[in-house]
């Protein structure tokens, strides 16, 4: 990815604030036109749209609940409409009912799992269709430790990301022989906004730099640096790979 304008598109789900944001802001420096897709605080996506548009680069807000299919669909026809085009897709937004195990409802399962899961399957989806006409693309998307591992209260978002991390290597496999790269970027605890939902957010983050190897937490800016890689022609032959930053916390037992 070179610094001029090369007229790409790149479509990153929940970019108004935090990893999203700065992952659009890293691609806009890039040369590529961003679509910043947001759920709530229309505010928010327009001061980092301003700061995309002092880059240079054009920029498209499109407030969407990627949980139902139908409003997805509707972000990607406002896409073709503006752009005609999209090369990189970055499934980063997220949510989550941080509940134990007993006492998850449906109503909690449906929604984690609508806007981490089933979001991540069918912008990919719509994404690789548009892909596919231009000879190729990149996708990556944002998983968690808890994927993987035993995080408290974390059972709906975990089960959601280790579905996203599945739904990588299947996208990966087959979307491969169309010019299209899948994968993943799974970060330890970060101190973003997401967090401040957490009611033992200080604990968590005392305990995450303590037991760190390399002596502090994740931050959003490391997670963009493996995702930028990932969506670099540096990357090419990485496919349907998710992989882990987290300063070494989960290798301890």
């Amino acid at each position: 990815m070179s610094g001029e304008n090369n007229g790409k598109v790149a479509l990153v789900t929940g970019s108004s604030r935090g990893i999203g944001k700065e992952i659009a802001l890293r691609l806009a420096k890039k040369g590529y036109n961003i679509v910043i897709n947001y759920a709530r605080s229309k505010s928010k996506a327009e001061e980092t749209a301003e700061e995309i548009r002092q880059l240079g680069r054009e920029v498209l807000t499109v407030k969407a609940n990627i949980g139902k299919v139908d409003k997805i669909e509707e972000m990607f026809e406002t896409i073709d409409e503006h752009f005609g085009r999209l090369d990189v897709l970055v499934n980063n937004a997220a949510s989550g009912v941080l509940r134990p195990v007993t006492e998850l409802e449906e109503s909690h399962w449906d929604w984690t799992m609508n806007i981490n899961s089933k979001a991540m399957l069918f912008c990919s989806q719509m994404a690789a269709q548009r892909m596919e006409k231009q000879g190729g693309g990149a996708i990556v998307s944002l998983s968690s430790l808890g994927a993987q591992r035993y995080l408290k209260n974390y059972t709906t978002v975990g089960v959601s990301k280790a579905a996203v991390e599945a739904l990588t290597r299947y996208l990966g496999v087959e979307l491969a022989p169309l010019g299209i790269r899948v994968n993943a970027v799974s970060g330890g605890a970060v101190d973003t906004d997401a967090l401040t939902h957490f009611p033992n957010r200080e604990q968590l983050l005392e305990d995450a730099k303590s037991r760190t190897p390399v002596g502090r937490i994740v931050e959003p800016n490391d997670l963009a640096d493996t995702a930028m890689f990932l969506l670099s022609d540096d990357a090419k032959m990485i496919c349907g790979q998710t992989i882990i930053v987290d300063g070494g916390i989960s290798l301890l037992t």
